[in-house]
């Protein structure tokens, strides 16, 4: 009879995933860890994991034959049914474990389309999903052509960078190639460029299984008035009205990306452009986990859909061939308001309406999240949160500059 208690090895760069961890246990199964030694001291929820190990450095730094090593060594005890990447750079980790040990999922080749800008981009050309006009960094003809027919101004994006790390802003053909210079042969390959296209940005976060998107959900990432005056100023989402043109939209789109880029099993975040000067939408870049930034937070109050822990039990029912139900799905609304603080552990009691339901627990952060049946009290509460965060937390660390890329 087959053993009912599956082995999954998780792998996390990041402090991120407890819940997964928990669910996954939950569910019956033996849960190894596999983290940076970095974290060994943050809190992970080490009663619902059986072991963890620990890798010297973070990111990119990882030894990938040690990974490999370290996981072939314990496979000779354990038979191991399934590996989960938790985080961006997790993804070609898992891919790259996944090739070798000759285990089920996600595979290098398309791992790469969750983690390469220019990737996304060359696939989404060929599947016929709008994307802003792009060019890879490799011939310097197919540089000068892009500059002398795309109207900028441009980004210089880093093509496996996470987030917004490293994105250089261009406003002509002559700043372009003085950018691209800088950048030195070594590095120009690992960037694209592409037109900036202003407008309303959105993200799709979701669940797949077996190649369908069985939940998603969109929202929209929001400006906020006083960022010019911060530097940047302070990070608000919320999740826009149900079944509107835009939400419809987007979320076909969404479907079209993630069946193009052979999306099969687990959580997903995508994020889109609404062009302010043609009002479509533009696919931006895409990944195959959960939303950073305490967005599964947010879509949980929305929506009451825990992404972390539902993505277990997605992860649970293909080891064991059992049938995967989505709970209840609420239509509510909610939205989150997070910036750095300048207080290590920021006292926000004076935010105390009904609607908040989470409080970020990070040091040197001031977040919390909202939720409503209302939507426009929702964005109240965002807009007014946001003032006085400014006014009376807020501060602004200078982005470092991106040394290692993939």
């Amino acid at each position: 009879m087959e053993n009912p208690i599956k082995n999954f090895i998780c792998i996390s760069n990041y402090f991120k995933g407890n819940d997964f961890l928990i669910n996954l246990k939950k569910q019956g199964n033996r849960v190894y860890l596999i983290t940076s030694e970095k974290l060994r001291d943050k809190p992970w929820a080490m009663e619902y994991i059986d072991e963890i190990f620990f890798m010297p450095g973070q990111d990119v730094d990882w030894n990938l034959d040690d990974l490999l090593a370290g996981v072939a060594g314990l496979m000779r005890h354990k038979k191991i049914d399934g590996i989960v990447a938790l985080d961006d750079f997790d993804v070609e980790k898992a891919a790259f474990l996944r090739e070798n040990l000759r285990m089920p999922g996600m595979g290098q080749t398309t791992g790469r389309y969750f983690r390469d800008k220019l990737a996304m981009r060359m696939r989404s050309k060929d599947a016929g999903i709008p994307i802003p006009a792009f060019s890879a960094l490799f011939n310097d003809e197919e540089i000068n052509e892009f500059a002398d027919t795309v109207d900028a101004p441009w980004v210089l994006k880093p093509r496996s960078e996470a987030s917004a790390s490293g994105i250089m802003k261009v406003h002509s053909k002559e700043e372009l190639w003085q950018k691209i210079h800088e950048l030195g042969d070594e590095n120009r390959i690992k960037y694209l460029v592409e037109q900036f296209k202003p407008g309303a940005v959105y993200h799709c976060d979701g669940l797949n299984l077996n190649g369908k998107t069985v939940f998603s959900i969109t929202s929209q990432y929001l400006a906020t008035p006083m960022e010019i005056s911060q530097g940047g100023g302070i990070f608000r989402s919320a999740n826009i009205p149900y079944n509107t043109k835009d939400d419809k939209e987007i979320k076909k789109v969404n479907e079209q990306v993630l069946k193009a880029f052979g999306m099969q099993h687990g959580a997903n975040h995508t994020e889109f452009i609404k062009c302010n000067d043609d009002g479509k939408i533009y696919f931006l870049e895409t990944s195959s986990r959960v939303g950073g930034a305490h967005l599964a937070e947010m879509v949980e109050a929305a929506s009451g859909v825990n992404l972390w822990s539902e993505w277990a039990k997605i992860e649970d029912s293909l080891v064991k061939g059992k049938e995967y139900k989505l709970p209840k799905i609420n239509k509510g609304f909610a939205g989150i308001v997070l910036t750095l603080s300048k207080f290590e552990y920021p006292d926000l009691s004076g935010f105390n309406d009904s609607e908040v339901c989470f409080r970020v627990p990070l040091e040197y952060h001031a977040g919390l999240i909202v939720k409503s049946d209302n939507h426009a009290r929702v964005r109240e509460l965002l807009d007014d949160y946001a003032e006085r965060l400014v006014r009376d937390f807020a501060t602004v660390a200078q982005q470092e500059a991106v040394k290692k890329l993939h």
